[in-house]
């Protein structure tokens, strides 16, 4: 039987890249997701349409109270994101569903959405650059793209969620490695730069980062670690999961959390809570 929602007046919201849902299914994902019973969960990297997973999945899900969206990319085992909401709302797969301009997105499966009233909660795996220059600019227009769908939305009277896998790490206290990195892909000045411009905002106030907002000066806070040289077990990490919010939400502002003692993915989840 699914959980009431939580005492307390409190929303509680769920990030997390599971590189690979069907990998993750078989890590105690299930388990996990019935001991914590957030009121919304994102996912990213799923890389599975729903099909494809377990035929009990989806009723499990049902069990729990979740309703689900799933957002595949057009290109098997790539990619892929999904959002469980046990709060009612409307759900969306895609871009197109927010702006049919941005429909030509949407073929790598990287943005859900839920909206209740004027709360919008976007869902979002970031483009990763490390394959190439054409990826890198790749992700640096979806960036710039993005930030432009957020200015939209503040413009027409949303309050913004924003999380997920943003394949950046901000500020050198966001990774373990800041001076070794400067070169690599996720830390790039250029991608850093972009992380500045979403939270000082251009046409509108610039996005909060929730945990370093709460956590302003937290060290060796990680959501990502590589699976190679036991970098998880020695924390050498990166912070490149991130739950932003339009500052109208701040007084709501409850906690924001990494939860890097759960496994199952390179990733580990992050956490927003919001006071109804």
């Amino acid at each position: 039987m699914a959980k009431a929602t939580p005492a307390g007046g409190e929303l509680r919201f769920l990030s997390w890249n599971v590189n690979g849902l069907r990998a993750c299914l078989g890590k105690g994902f299930l388990d996990w997701l019935a001991r914590e019973m957030p009121d919304l969960l994102a996912l990213q990297e799923v890389r599975a349409r729903p099909e494809q997973l377990p035929g009990h999945v989806a009723e499990d899900l049902a069990a729990l109270g979740y309703t689900q969206v799933w957002h595949a990319a057009a290109r098997p085992g790539y990619s892929g994101t999904a959002l469980f909401s046990r709060v009612g709302g409307e759900l969306l797969a895609g871009l197109g569903g927010l702006d049919p301009a941005l429909s030509r997105w949407d073929d790598e499966g990287r943005v859900v959405a839920w909206r209740k009233d004027r709360l919008l909660l976007l869902g979002v795996y970031f483009p990763n650059g490390t394959s190439g220059e054409e990826r890198l600019a790749y992700k640096l227009e979806f960036y710039e793209m993005f930030q432009s769908l957020c200015e939209a939305r503040q413009a027409a009277g949303d309050s913004l969620i924003v999380c997920g896998d943003v394949n950046t790490a901000h500020k050198e206290i966001d990774l373990a490695r800041p001076r070794e990195n400067r070169a690599t892909s996720g830390f790039l000045p250029v991608e850093c730069a972009w992380l500045d411009r979403l939270t000082q905002g251009r046409t509108q106030p610039g996005l909060v980062d929730s945990f370093r907002h709460q956590h302003p000066d937290e060290a060796g806070r990680y959501s990502w670690w590589s699976q190679r040289g036991g970098a998880r077990a020695r924390n050498v990490g990166w912070r490149l999961d991130y739950v932003f919010i339009t500052p109208d939400l701040l007084p709501r502002l409850r906690r924001a959390e990494i939860l890097d003692q759960v496994t199952g993915s390179d990733h580990c989840p992050v956490e927003l809570v919001l006071a109804l």
